[in-house]
């Protein structure tokens, strides 16, 4: 592992690309196909394949007691040296650096030796049990070791590795073409796997599995329909874009499982579905989005929210917040197997979507699926900058948050943000608010304080009332004047967080607003991001509490409010 550890040092301090190839590339030539697995799926900066259904498990107060019982020191040392660097595998690492000795790093443990050590604490029942073996692995790792090891294990490896680097990688380490390479990782859901097939030469074997997921298709943003339809025009195929949650819909004979966007399983959140699912007269794989719907319309995601990491939801919870699949794409599709043996799917990547819509559509989900617990996306077509704009605004008025729009000719690229779909969404309205705290940041960011709790004015009392967290919207050049201001006038510094002055004013864009017991205002904005400091306003012009509530009821009417915290105050 202290091998790896190198590399990972190596890739994380060039921004080369073509040296990050090679350097993969000079690595995983030389692995055994035992060692070749999990250093692969290490390099994704994850201790299992990503379609791997486990959680590690292991909590703070867990990995800090391990960390202080190896380093000897006092309990409070991890949480002082993760201030310092907002990087727990560095802080580790930091702490790890006091043991009176340092173990030999020739004698760290093996490749394979860390992935079994990963599923021991997995599969230990308890923290002071997943502790003990985490702590075990520690005593035996020099500091750069256990720095990685802790990164992996959080899932924060951050050295700058897309897995589209890693699969050209591999490509390059074992001779094979990239394209197969790409196509088998799409298949698999496993680079690790995909890293073996390629070492020894069969990658053709490769094959979707019902039941297992595949990483979802993402979309590219963008806002502006001129430039949309310069970039997929003359004629584009539009849909709503859902606001519920993204989901797969695997069928194999008489089971169905549904999995979230990260790969989940949710099929226990959503027993209707499943069940409905378990009659369909097919085999195969469905993408589409889970909405709370009712009598035809759909229901705000505050209303869906009721039913999320709910397991097994009551008869009444189910009656109180009915949910349908609305599909919008067909990834795989074969003949049923009643008997519920593993049938030979059609995949339907790599064809075009015009084709994958009509094999859709052919389906029949509408009447087939029992209950109304099934529908189709609605599908659209527009050719002009003026009619992609109507079309959103209709889709606004069915509250959609806005539209997707795609290329009737793209195939389906797992874990892909292309430019065959996009996504076109606009902030629903912005606020000014003023900034109360400040945190430092996190990877590239963690030297400075990039994260933003702000506030709106509560005209009742006069108070500054907080509302929302942000942390994008600025360059890193504002980000670093203003960490210098936000040092020179921190009021109370608690950790990493710096109660500051309230002076500084941001616009603030978002996309909902909806109750909260979580801020002083009691609501909480959702998908917030900065627009622009407001250097030239002060804090007595920030939007009030009462401005939030109004515009929190014009939603819950399904009104629609696209207007700036400026118009607003100069009634334009």
């Amino acid at each position: 592992m202290r091998g790896w550890s190198e590399l990972a040092e190596r890739v994380g301090g060039t921004t080369r690309t073509s040296e990050k190839t090679a350097l993969l590339a000079r690595y995983l030539a030389q692995l055994t196909s035992d060692e070749l697995r999990p250093a692969a799926v290490f390099l994704c900066g994850r201790p299992f394949p990503e379609s791997d259904q486990r959680a590690i498990g292991l909590g703070w107060a867990a990995i800090s007691a391990a960390v202080t019982q190896v380093a000897g020191t006092t309990a409070g040392a991890l949480g002082e040296a993760y201030d310092r660097s907002s990087d727990l595998g560095r802080a580790v690492a930091d702490v790890l650096a006091y043991r009176p000795e340092e173990p030999d790093p020739s004698h760290s443990p093996g490749i394979v030796e860390v992935a079994q050590a990963y599923a021991a604490i997995e599969a230990a029942s308890g923290a002071a049990a997943k502790g003990a073996v985490f702590g075990a692995l520690l005593q035996r790792c020099d500091c750069l070791t256990a720095k990685y090891v802790v990164k992996i294990l959080t899932g924060e490896l951050r050295i700058g590795l897309r897995e589209g680097l890693l699969e050209a990688a591999i490509a390059e380490a074992f001779e094979r073409s990239a394209a197969k390479v790409q196509l088998a990782g799409m298949l698999t859901g496993d680079v690790g796997e995909t890293a073996v097939l390629a070492k020894e030469g069969r990658l053709d074997e490769a094959r979707l599995r019902l039941l297992h997921p595949i990483k979802f298709m993402l979309a590219s943003p963008a806002e502006d329909a001129a430039e949309i339809i310069s970039r997929l025009g003359p004629m584009v195929w539009v849909e709503d874009k859902y606001d519920g949650i993204r989901a797969q819909l695997h069928r194999r004979g008489g089971e169905a499982r549904l999995y979230s966007r990260d790969l989940h399983d949710i099929s226990d959140q959503f027993p209707e579905i499943v069940e409905a699912a378990g009659n369909l007269p097919w085999d195969g794989i469905l993408d589409g989005e889970i909405l709370a719907f009712v009598d035809g319309h759909v229901l705000p995601f505050l209303t869906l929210q009721a039913r999320l990491g709910r397991k097994e939801p009551t008869a009444q919870v189910q009656a109180e917040v009915p949910v349908v699949y609305v599909a919008f794409d067909l990834l795989a599709v074969g003949p049923r197997s009643d008997d519920g043996s593993a049938t030979a799917v059609e995949v339907l990547l790599q064809i075009p979507l015009v084709e994958r819509r009509r094999r859709l559509e052919a389906l029949d989900l509408t009447t087939a699926g029992e209950g109304g617990r099934f529908a189709l996306s609605h599908l659209m077509t527009a050719d002009s900058v003026e009619a992609l704009d109507r079309v959103f605004g209709e889709a606004r008025a069915r509250r959609n948050e806005g539209l997707m729009v795609k290329d009737p000719q793209s195939g389906y690229s797992p874990g892909r943000r292309g430019l065959g779909w996009l996504k076109m969404k606009r902030a629903l309205a912005t606020l000014d608010c003023v900034v109360v705290g400040a945190e430092a940041g996190h990877g590239k960011r963690h030297g400075v304080l990039s994260d933003y709790t702000f506030a709106v004015r509560d005209e009742t009392s006069g108070r500054f009332v907080t509302i929302g967290k942000a942390y994008t919207g600025l360059t890193d050049a504002e980000i670093a004047t203003m960490t210098r201001w936000f040092e020179a006038h921190t009021v109370r510094q608690l950790g990493r967080f710096r109660l500051v002055e309230p002076t500084v004013v941001v616009e603030v864009a978002f996309d909902v607003i909806q109750r909260s017991t979580r801020h002083q205002s009691g609501f909480a904005l959702r998908f917030p991001r900065i627009v622009r400091l407001r250097l030239d306003k002060t804090a007595d012009e920030v939007d009030t509490l009462q401005t939030v509530e109004r515009l929190h009821g014009e939603l819950q009417t399904g009104a629609e409010y696209l207007v700036t915290a400026e118009a607003r105050k100069t009634g334009r």
